[in-house]
């Protein structure tokens, strides 16, 4: 695979999950690397991580207008640049509409959707000087089909708002090159955010491990930007793109089902039995 040597990688919750899976990736491929977090214990513990490699850690809300602002400055203060904006940053809450209290809803909504707008509207004018500047979004594609609303109707609209981004920003900014582009998993992916939201830990043996989406946004945002934007991709398919066959690497534990992530219909030629997402399994 290319390599992220010397490109300035921003990633927006960087400290645990599939964003600490992120952050080892690109730091791994010669990336100087710029992350954010609400917690200053878990920032402090991944930098000590990495004591020698070119690591900026800020403590930010995204969805802090200042925040959001700061974190991007000190970014290209300190690494003189922005050529990959990750927005990885998230909350999620599978409740139903009267469950859902106003402080979860606005959290979500603003984590999501507004953390992912003021993060790239930051950036976009430090990516329009990047060689191939790219903006990714960890978002599902945009299914209508009612059931993916029916149980989670706050926490679907939030992440489809970060979806509308990505339909709306790769246009707008194609004529610049600024590639934008959407990644979901196709499974379940092993993280304490979906044991927590699911609540059902004996779940994880039916999930893949974070390395996947690492993987897969690794072959995304080595692409040129220019011929590769507005896309909805699924990370299995992406990795098949690259040459990947072995796909049982990525599994917390192969011999067990996997759970088909939401908004999927289809569980796709690298997925041989599936569970529900939330059930409890009987494997």
């Amino acid at each position: 695979m290319p390599s992220f040597s010397d490109k300035v990688v921003l990633i927006t919750g960087g400290s645990s999950g599939i964003g600490k899976a992120l952050v080892d990736a690109a730091l791994a491929q010669g990336a100087k690397v710029a992350t954010c977090g609400r917690h200053h214990d878990k920032l402090y513990h991944l930098q000590s991580e990495y004591p020698s490699y070119p690591l900026h850690t800020v403590v930010a809300d995204v969805s802090n207008e200042n925040d959001c602002r700061h974190f991007i400055e000190s970014t290209i203060k300190v690494f003189g640049g922005i050529d990959i904006l990750i927005n990885n940053a998230s909350a999620i809450s599978l409740t139903g509409t009267l469950a859902t209290p106003a402080r979860i809803y606005d959290r979500m909504m603003t984590v999501n959707a507004r953390g992912t707008f003021l993060c790239s509207q930051a950036c976009i004018p430090a990516l329009k000087r990047s060689r191939n500047p790219h903006i990714l979004n960890l978002s599902p594609p945009l299914n209508l089909a009612p059931r993916w609303f029916a149980g989670h109707v706050a926490y679907t609209t939030s992440k489809y708002s970060m979806s509308l981004c990505v339909l709306g920003m790769a246009e707008e900014l194609r004529a610049d090159g600024i590639a934008v582009n959407a990644l979901w998993p196709r499974t379940a992916i092993a993280t304490a955010a979906i044991e927590f939201a699911v609540g059902n830990k004996s779940m994880l043996r039916h999930c893949r491990k974070p390395e996947i989406i690492a993987d897969a946004a690794h072959w995304i945002l080595t692409r040129p930007s220019r011929e590769l934007t507005g896309q909805f991709l699924i990370d299995d398919e992406v990795l098949a793109r690259a040459g990947v066959t072995d796909f049982a690497t990525y599994a917390v534990d192969p011999s067990a089902p996997l759970a088909l992530d939401f908004f999927l219909d289809d569980k796709g030629p690298h997925v041989r039995e599936v569970v529900r997402l939330g059930a409890t399994p009987t494997h």
